[in-house]
């Protein structure tokens, strides 16, 4: 399994910014995609993730309203389309896997058995 995240950049407070995960190596129908991140000097926590299989989602509280995530099935690609960024959005942001099938879309680092390599987001004020 093989995840390539990209679309990070500089970007202004109130501006906003898509990122986009590649997924390859199997198939991901009843798996969670996730994005995850992580600020300088913080432990990474849970964004926002979707189900490959019905498109159902779970948001972090901090992104509701502002941050959306989709996915096409034919590129095998998540998106992370983000608005009305903050300066406290700025972090590197990891997609990751779950492939487990899970009935629940887990918000934990440790249900995600496969990550990408990560893309930074500078939100400036």
């Amino acid at each position: 399994v093989q995840l390539q995240a990209f679309g990070g950049g500089l970007v202004q407070a109130g501006g906003s910014l898509r990122l986009s995960c590649a997924a390859s190596g199997r198939t991901f129908s009843s798996s969670v995609m996730g994005w995850f991140r992580q600020a300088p000097g913080k432990e990474r926590e849970f964004v926002i993730a979707i189900r490959w299989s019905d498109g159902s989602t779970n948001y972090a509280d901090s992104v509701k309203g502002r941050f959306t995530i989709s996915r096409d099935n034919a590129k095998n690609t998540v998106y992370l389309q983000m608005n009305n960024l903050k300066p406290e959005d700025t972090a590197v942001y990891y997609c990751a896997v779950d492939l487990s099938a899970p009935l629940r879309i887990s918000a934990r680092t440790t249900s995600y058995g496969y990550w990408g390599q990560g893309t930074l987001v500078t939100v400036s004020s």
